[in-house]
């Protein structure tokens, strides 16, 4: 029998080495069970797919077409950045590029003059594929002989309004309805000129700024809103009043709305003798889901920290992606459901006091939860509580 150092089996499948005296046969035997014992460490692909839900790989057409619109929109910032960046990288191209940078930095006004909307862009097949990933719908009447202010509830998580920066985008169901004629607000409408509002600074992004335009988008300065609604009858604007301090109380089942301390956009339709118009959006809180962050906790606390800071908040919030369904940064595939309310009819006056504006907004408030109770048992289900008007 033979001395020899080798490494023995320890009961858990592992390994420890130490000085036996073992025989060759022996030795032999021991390493052929530790070859063919299974392996202990977890497959990772496994594990991927056991916490992913993927797509599947048969899927309509259509709803691939439906996801591809929305993924387009979500990536739209980035993607005519990048557009732009790669235009100077060709040096015949400065000279044009150039003088567009100058005329669309400094000449053109269109943001602050109405837009320039064109119609084919605003019913063109991207849009209906884009709205039909999850319907947007509305019902209202409204004659077109007069100016009309539309206050868009609720504002929603992704879009954190961005004071010194940039608004990523506007609400899903607000771009649908009021942007696009993918629900046909036109046709439902006739004579009403929607321009659905946005911050200054988005339109000084080349191309994304031409892109905005073409859809009626104009900026959301006071500027903008005097020359839209002094056109007279048929002119609208479409404010999304929440803002950023709304966007952290956007919650799956839920709608609190930041209103009380929002009076400008009641003021700006008195000045202008324009209809008040609430619209409630069923579903657009249920499109991401937010990192629990209520009043009190550490999450919220450095969110408003940070907002108090830099002049915008950053929701912590999650969607679906392109090939699975609950990870990523694209929204749910859910139901929104935007609703127009009865106009609100107020009295031209060019100062009106704060007793006037406090009871136009009274009756603001009155019609929003008319809707809100109207419709809740139809298009808010799954909610976990009724609309709250916490600001």
């Amino acid at each position: 029998m033979s001395r020899t150092e080798s490494s023995t089996i320890r009961p858990g499948g592992g390994l420890s080495t130490s000085s036996r005296t073992l025989s060759a046969g022996t030795l032999k035997d021991r390493l052929s069970k530790l070859a063919a014992a299974p392996l202990s460490v977890p497959n990772p692909v496994a594990a991927l797919q056991a916490n992913i839900d993927f797509v599947p790989a048969q899927i309509p057409r259509k709803r691939r077409l439906q996801m591809l619109a929305v993924a387009v929109w979500s990536c739209m910032i980035v993607i005519t950045s990048c557009a732009w960046l790669l235009l100077w990288s060709i040096p015949p191209l400065w000279p044009i590029l150039t003088v567009y940078f100058i005329w669309a930095r400094f000449i053109d006004n269109s943001p602050e003059r109405g837009g320039r909307s064109l119609n084919w862009w605003r019913s063109s097949r991207f849009w209906k594929y884009f709205a039909d990933y999850y319907p947007a719908s509305y019902e209202a009447e409204l004659p077109a002989d007069r100016p009309y202010v539309f206050g868009y509830h609720p504002h929603g998580s992704f879009y954190a309004t961005l004071r010194v920066n940039f608004e990523l985008t506007s609400p899903w169901g607000a771009l649908a309805t009021f942007a696009t004629e993918a629900t046909g607000f036109s046709a439902a409408f006739p004579g009403i000129k929607p321009h659905l509002l946005t911050l200054t600074t988005n339109f000084q992004m080349p191309f994304y700024r031409d892109i905005l335009l073409a859809l009626g988008v104009c900026s959301v300065s006071k500027r903008s809103c005097s020359n839209i609604l002094k056109a007279g009858a048929g002119s609208a604007i479409t404010i999304v009043v929440g803002g950023a301090a709304e966007s952290l109380s956007a919650h799956p089942g839920t709608a609190d709305l930041t209103l009380r301390k929002r009076l400008g956009f009641i003021k700006l339709a008195i000045q202008y003798g324009a209809d008040l118009v609430p619209v409630f959006s069923f579903g657009e809180n249920d499109i991401y889901q937010q990192m629990p962050n209520e009043k009190g906790t550490t999450v919220y606390a450095l969110q408003r920290k940070f907002q108090s800071m830099f002049g915008f908040t950053l929701p912590l919030f999650h969607g679906r992606g392109l090939l699975n369904y609950n990870l990523g940064l694209m929204p749910y595939r859910r139901q929104i459901v935007a609703v127009i309310g009865r106009p609100i009819h107020v009295q031209q006056c060019d100062k009106p006091s704060l007793d006037e504006v406090m009871r136009v907004q009274e009756k603001y408030i009155e019609e929003l939860l008319r809707i809100w109770n109207t419709y809740k048992d139809k298009f808010a289900k799954a909610r976990l509580r009724e609309l709250n008007i916490i600001d």
